[in-house]
């Protein structure tokens, strides 16, 4: 199998944010929580990190300051994926350059591009790095779907380094995971398929609540395969209304109104993401107060 980069969890974290620029203090305050509480990677600078809005200026400063202050404590995995393979491979390079562990390289999205497009860019972006890359299939936001056969293909590249597989189709799930086994690794991408992806031979899960707790999704995993299957599913069948409302609204808008109520920052998003409704924000704290959090 091509190099594992981890598992367990990982969580996709979000980028903190002043009113101008970016909250290091609070990004420090939230990888400390992080490691403190057990994870076992942090990808900074995903779907959920806002990485659309960010600078290339803010993207190299955050990536240094992750570097730095995770100091190789736990995994650093650094979201480079565009849809222009140029930028995609020197955002890349500049990853590795920043010391990351691996990369989470999403699909081309809005222009898209055909399957054999998927495995040439995917080939291109690994022939130019040496660290691995993890595939990112999340078609309800990009309109590409890495169907199965694509993502055998994509395989066989010596630095991929898994799929985060985000397309919430477990009739596909269950064909990558037969078509790549033993070949590269399987990450869920979504925190309510989990336990069914661990299931199938899923190496963790990239999660969204993990943003909040930290441990408590990441027992799930650690009792799945230390063979406590009852105990997993009752951990995560608890966990499921945090994560149903960590989905009330696009990614990452309620994560960031849930680390604000906690005391991990303020919750600002960029434009064009707005700041949670009040109904969403009531639901929240009425479930988060469920929770017994310790920031």
């Amino acid at each position: 199998m091509n190099k594992v980069i981890f598992k367990g969890t990982c969580t996709a974290a979000i980028t903190p944010f002043t009113e101008d620029g970016i909250d290091y203090a609070a990004f420090k305050k939230q990888i400390e929580y992080q490691i403190k509480n057990g994870i076992d990677a942090l990808c900074i600078l995903g779907t959920t990190g806002e990485a659309p809005t960010i600078t290339d200026s803010e993207y190299e400063s955050i990536a240094k300051f992750a570097y730095d202050t995770i100091a190789g404590r736990v995994k650093l995995i650094l979201g480079s994926g565009t849809n222009c393979t140029k930028k995609a491979i020197e955002k890349s390079q500049l990853a590795q350059k920043s010391g990351a562990d691996g990369l989470l390289v999403v699909t081309p999205y809005y222009n898209k591009c055909t399957q054999k497009g998927l495995v040439k860019y995917y080939n291109d972006i690994c022939d130019n790095v040496d660290i691995p890359v993890l595939c990112y299939n999340v078609p309800a936001r990009t309109g590409v779907n890495i169907l199965p056969r694509t993502m055998a293909e994509i395989a066989e590249h010596k630095n991929i380094g898994g799929i985060k597989e985000a397309c919430g189709n477990m009739e596909q799930i269950c064909e990558t995971a037969r078509l790549i086994r033993g070949k590269t690794a399987l990450y869920s991408g979504d925190d309510n398929l989990n336990l069914a992806m661990l299931s199938v031979g899923s190496m963790g899960l990239i999660s969204v609540a993990s943003n909040i707790a930290p441990k408590e999704v990441g027992d799930v995993a650690r009792l799945y395969f230390a063979g406590k299957n009852q105990e997993a599913t009752a951990l995560q069948e608890k966990l499921l209304p945090l994560i149903d409302i960590m989905f009330c609204e696009v990614n990452p808008i309620p994560v960031k109104k849930a680390s604000e109520i906690v005391g991990l920052g303020k919750g600002i998003v960029r434009a064009p993401l707005t700041e949670l409704e009040p109904e969403h924000t009531e639901q929240m704290i009425k479930i988060l107060s469920e929770f017994d959090f310790h920031v």
